[in-house]
């Protein structure tokens, strides 16, 4: 990467600050590792400290996007960042040229709706890197149920839950910390079902649809009412 002026450069505290509101998720770990892959090259002060340009912030939000709107693995992003420096003309993110159909699994891209994005499917390489997590912690989180394996891939909230589960990491929680989290969501979801068990009793063709929806409605309430409560007991317990 070609050198900055020092007058430009930022520390790894200032690109957190700078990307956090676009990327809540992003952590400094995060940054480290996806420096440890090769996909950024931050320059060093004498005493060894990341020193960042806007080229660097450029193209960690680059890698960032790719991973969270494109679900693109880190050696896909490698390629195409490595074609760009060569000069290459690359396709926009998401796009990707008509390849046959031999059973295997499809690079994934961006879904349109949330409806689509449920949809998506990632193996077990994919949720790794897009996570940006090791074997050891993904292996923890299926231990501890907190993500399950539908046959050989895993469904987009895994990415989440493990995305959530490496930046809690950055402020000591273990997954077992985590499992208190997953028995209030499975009373939670327990509840919801009871609540729509009558309308999937209904022999209407539609029933299951309608049901569904009102899953979704009230679990969309559910989440805001824990947020709303849990922002409320910690001011009560930090004002004091």
């Amino acid at each position: 990467m070609n050198a900055q002026p020092a007058r430009s450069l930022m520390t790894i505290g200032d690109v957190l600050g700078l990307l956090r509101p676009e990327f809540p998720d992003i952590t400094i770990s995060k940054i480290r590792f996806l420096e440890s892959e090769g996909l950024i090259e931050p320059q060093r002060s004498p005493s060894g400290y990341r020193k960042f340009g806007a080229a660097d912030v450029e193209r960690l939000r680059f890698v960032l996007t790719a991973q969270r709107d494109h679900y693109m693995p880190l050696r896909a992003i490698r390629r195409h960042l490595e074609a760009r420096d060569r000069g290459e003309t690359v396709p926009p993110l998401g796009a990707r040229a008509p390849e046959p159909d031999h059973g295997r699994p499809r690079t994934l891209v961006a879904a349109d709706a949330t409806a689509e994005r449920a949809a998506v499917r990632l193996t077990r390489r994919q949720l790794l890197d897009g996570a940006g997590i090791d074997e050891a912690l993904l292996n923890g989180l299926e231990e501890f149920g907190l993500i399950r394996r539908r046959g050989a891939s895993y469904e987009a909230e895994a990415l989440t839950v493990a995305r959530a589960a490496a930046a809690l990491g950055e402020y000591g929680y273990e997954v077992r910390h985590l499992r208190a989290v997953k028995a209030a969501a499975d009373r939670q979801a327990g509840l919801i079902e009871q609540t729509v068990a009558p309308q999937l009793r209904r022999r209407s063709p539609d029933a299951h649809e309608q049901a569904a929806e009102t899953a979704r409605e009230i679990a969309a309430l559910s989440v805001k009412l824990h947020a709303a409560l849990l922002s409320a007991s910690l001011r009560e317990s930090l004002d004091h």
